[in-house]
């Protein structure tokens, strides 16, 4: 499939010293993390975004992936920064966040820290129990994506919810909540608080369930879901480099 103008991967290589993998979210692209690489390239970091399988092209192509491809994308892209890097960082929005948590859950110290964006491990809406069964008739849903409050803003993203891929990523929310507390990195994690599309139960299940003693909240008061291309981007991207220097400095 044709990839969407916009949504390539990218990568840089900067320091060996400290690497970052970057996650988009679910029915997204690299597009929505872009500035945040740029501005981690920019300060030295070695940067990879992969674009997910089954994302940037087509929703009904995303449909015929699963969270298992979505994850193998990622753990290629970790294990190849680990040969690399000294330290290795992963970044994660949304369903990048969830499988951010998943790679920390099986890569342990190999995974130096995580600094996450309004991450999803649930959600409170009745009909996700039907996906499953919906997923064998309804093949799409009204799109989730470009829930942002900056003006003259607009995430890469489709413009329909594939329900299939949305049954498989509910999969991988019960496996990440479940192994929660395997998690013991340093943690950042950013919460916008108006946001359309992740409730701020999924934050609370996070912080409760993990294990990691250096754990920051932060609350961004003028961003909603994609806060990667909001108001609070610059606070995001500023915190993030901060928190990577920390760690890097206490190994």
């Amino acid at each position: 499939m044709p990839v969407l103008a916009g949504a390539e991967p990218f990568s840089h290589t900067g320091s060996v010293e400290a690497g970052v993998l970057l996650c988009h979210g679910f029915t997204s692209t690299p597009q929505s993390m872009r500035p945040w690489g740029e501005y981690l390239a920019e300060r030295g970091f070695t940067v990879r975004c992969p674009r997910l399988p089954g994302h940037g092209t087509s929703w009904p192509e995303l449909n015929r992936t699963t969270w298992h491809d979505w994850y193998g994308c990622l753990r290629t892209e970790l294990l190849a920064l680990r040969e690399t890097c000294e330290s290795v960082f992963v970044f994660g929005l949304s369903m990048g966040g969830t499988l951010a948590l998943r790679l920390a859950e099986d890569f342990g110290e190999q995974v130096a820290g995580l600094v996450l964006v309004n991450p999803s491990v649930t959600t409170l809406r009745r009909d996700a129990k039907l996906l499953p069964l919906l997923g064998r008739v309804l093949p799409s849903v009204p799109a989730i994506a470009n829930d942002i409050a900056k003006p003259g803003v607009t995430e890469l993203a489709y413009p329909r919810t594939p329900v299939r891929a949305a049954a498989s990523l509910a999969q991988l929310w019960r496996l990440v909540r479940a192994d929660l507390d395997k998690v013991t990195q340093p943690l950042l994690l950013f919460r916008s608080r108006a946001d359309h599309v992740v409730e701020p139960v999924n934050a609370e299940l996070v912080l409760a369930g993990v294990r990691s003693e250096n754990v920051t909240e932060v609350v961004l008061e003028n961003s909603f879901h994609v806060a990667t291309l909001d108001h609070d981007a610059p606070l995001i991207f500023e915190r993030s480099v901060e928190f990577a220097h920390e760690q890097v400095g206490s190994r």
